[in-house]
């Protein structure tokens, strides 16, 4: 009997690991999307995110992180100007210039992704004046809006910039994956 269950789990246990190795399912307002397999699925840190990620390190620098903030503000122009302002353009250079925006379209979706490197002056907190700035230098950050009529999804794609470039194409796919 003993051994009939344990034969039973051993079974099991390759079916188990080729479903953590599909990725976790996403849902972003009405569409959805699987991540790749390496991202680590976290306990979002607090109430206003949906999802949170930690990607594989790049070159023994920490692994960036996705947070995914549903119920949002569709509207990039009301947020990409506070976003852009929490990095420090370097010496002679304006936010502008460190600042790419680009636009494109997912079925029933609008995308829009602001992507800055530089000096990011972070706050876990961003909206609380108690939350303590921390100063993050050669980070990356990439956040998307993903509109749908009136309801938006903001996710951010962020840590040092080393680990974000080996991330950027994968992170790019899974949001053009969106259904």
């Amino acid at each position: 009997m003993r051994s009939a269950a344990i034969a039973t789990l051993l079974l099991a246990l390759p079916v188990m690991a080729t479903a953590q190795d599909k990725g976790t399912e996403v849902k972003i307002g009405g569409l959805k999307a699987t991540t790749p397999a390496d991202w680590k699925k976290e306990k979002p840190s607090n109430l206003l995110r949906s999802y949170q990620f930690r990607l594989p390190e790049v070159k023994d620098l920490p692994g960036s992180e996705i947070a995914v903030f549903p119920e949002s503000h569709p509207n990039p122009d009301k947020s990409f100007p506070k976003w852009k302002n929490s990095f420090i353009p370097p010496e002679g250079k304006m936010i502008d210039d460190i600042a790419k925006v680009s636009k494109w379209d997912v079925k029933g979706a609008t995308v829009t992704v602001l992507d800055v490197s530089g000096t990011w002056k972070f706050k876990e907190r961003p909206q609380d004046p108690a939350s303590k700035e921390m100063l993050l230098d050669n980070y990356r950050v990439v956040w998307v809006i993903v509109a749908e009529s009136d309801e938006a999804t903001h996710i951010r794609l962020s840590g040092p910039a080393t680990s974000v470039d080996a991330q950027i194409k994968g992170f790019e796919t899974w949001i053009k994956s969106l259904k």
